[in-house]
């Protein structure tokens, strides 16, 4: 019988479910990727702004490379400018271009007209850290100072006098992605108004270091964050599948006992309530395990009093009917002090097989199984039991010719066997007329055969029992390595034995 336990059942909090840890770690990960793009962002910037300020750290320097904190605002501003001196003069664009080389002092410029004459070339009036002590700049022309400024008769190799297509094309090609920053624009801000172009070129150690590099620096940091996700959700499930193994581990395991032993409690979520559940049935097993042996020798000690206490009182009675048998009596009196004593040597019999049940049972007996004859052992036992067969009125049939048959047996106990089932036939078949012991070849394999003509095993008898004679023949076969089969019909019953290992 199984308890009932008030843990039984119950299901743990939704905060203390394996449910609820996961979402929580789903949740983090979601929310997690909205907040690193700002913070990224900001990370990279605060980077920029040190790397750009680092080492000039004077407010007019600062102040000086304000302009080119924005790339795409200086490209913006390029085009703007290029769009205003549409249809203007050579003198005003000239003007507007000096203009802007005193804000943008780190910067370069030069205007080409639409003959293709450069017209204006400007060197940058600040030389940054990296231009320090270098000479030129963008024009390869001498060093005028720092303020100084050249017009279309001092010009130098990067900026030619007069442009050819060529010439154009590859300037065009060295200044994409290469130190200085180029910005090109054709004044009007269209290539078809026929004015020519105006350029600026800026040296990168003024510009922002990270610029056009935050959308790699996300993908690194989403990947980042991805990867994070997958290494706690690995250990998250190889946490649960440890548990499940060990759980499954202590399932197949057997203890001292033959039941499986108890785990420690774990964490107070499913599995947990599942360890704490199979803890609980590993108690009521070993519980009900121990009422059983408890059962089980209280039983054997009745059964072991009831034999003892047994014998003495039929001795005594059975002694009592020799002593009547002796009186003279009427022939209806003597048939029933007959049956009066096969009653009692039934009892007997009954009380042998429930002692020796019960010892073979407890194990106190201990066969010694050796090489025998079991053709002699038959012949023997079948010898013995003639008188009894021939009283009764039963024909014999024996045949034990041939070779020995040797098995492993014990003598006593296969005796016993032998006994066992001659007076099962006795008791139950005598009405048939008929007992037969031989030794055939069945299969290939010599086996032991023993037949009666009764109504068969499942027919009633008057004498029948509890079935204990059958069970010790069972038992004791079992334990010398051999079997038995009994085929029964309501012509008979034949009792095979043979080895266990019969192909």
């Amino acid at each position: 019988m199984i308890r009932r336990n008030g843990t039984r059942g119950r299901n743990p909090g939704f905060r203390r479910s394996l449910l609820s840890r996961y979402l929580l770690i789903i949740v983090i990960a979601v929310l997690f990727l909205p907040v690193i793009f700002p913070l990224s962002l900001i990370i990279y910037t605060l980077s920029d702004h040190y790397h750009w300020t680092s080492g000039n750290t004077a407010d007019e320097t600062k102040k000086a490379f304000k302009p080119y904190s924005n790339i795409a605002e200086l490209e913006k501003m390029w085009h703007k400018e290029a769009r205003l001196l549409a249809g203007k003069s050579d003198r005003e664009i000239g003007a507007r271009l000096k203009a802007l080389g005193d804000r943008y002092q780190y910067a370069s410029m030069f205007w080409v007209n639409g003959e293709g004459m450069t017209r204006l070339a400007l060197p940058p009036e600040k030389k940054s850290g990296s231009e320090a002590g270098a000479d030129n700049g963008a024009t390869g022309g001498t060093d005028n100072g720092a303020t100084g400024r050249t017009d279309g008769t001092d010009i130098g190799a990067a900026v030619p006098a007069r442009w050819t297509a060529l010439q154009a094309i590859a300037f065009m090609k060295d200044s994409v992605g290469s130190d200085p920053l180029t910005v090109v624009a054709f004044i009007g801000d269209r290539a078809d108004a026929g004015e020519g172009f105006m350029a600026m070129r800026v040296p990168k150690s003024v510009l922002p270091r990270n610029t056009g590099s935050v959308p790699l620096a996300l993908y690194g940091l989403m990947l980042l964050v991805l990867l994070a996700f997958a290494a706690i959700s690995w250990l998250f499930f190889a946490g649960i599948r440890g548990r499940l193994l060990r759980l499954q581990t202590a399932m197949t395991l057997d203890g001292r006992d033959g039941l499986p032993a108890a785990i420690p409690k774990g964490k107070p979520d499913e599995i947990g309530m599942l360890e704490e559940a199979f803890n609980t049935m590993v108690a009521e097993l070993k519980d009900s395990r121990r009422r059983e042996r408890e059962e089980e020798e209280l039983r054997k000690r009745l059964i072991a009093d009831l034999s003892h206490d047994l014998r003495t009182p039929l001795t005594v009675v059975r002694s009592h009917l020799f002593q009547v048998g002796k009186e003279p009596l009427s022939p209806q009196g003597k048939e029933s002090l007959n049956l009066m004593d096969e009653r009692i040597a039934d009892l007997g019999v009954l009380i042998d097989n429930l002692l020796n049940y019960n010892l073979l049972a407890s194990g106190r007996v201990k066969l010694s199984p050796g090489r025998q004859d079991v053709l002699r052992l038959l012949r023997e036992s079948a010898a013995a039991w003639y008188p009894v067969w021939t009283k009764e009125g039963m024909e014999v049939d024996i045949e034990l010719e041939g070779e020995p048959l040797v098995w492993e047996v014990d003598e006593i106990w296969f005796r016993r066997v032998l006994d066992n089932l001659y007076q099962n036939v006795v008791r139950h078949a005598k009405g048939g007329g008929y007992v037969g012991v031989a030794a055939e070849d069945r299969g290939g394999v010599r086996t032991v055969v023993i037949r009666d003509r009764g109504k068969g095993l499942g027919e009633a008898s008057p004498a029948k029992g509890a079935g204990i004679g059958l069970a010790i023949v069972d038992m004791l076969l079992s334990r010398m390595g051999l079997a038995w089969t009994a085929d029964s019909d309501p012509e008979g019953t034949s009792v095979c034995i043979y080895p266990k290992d019969r192909g």
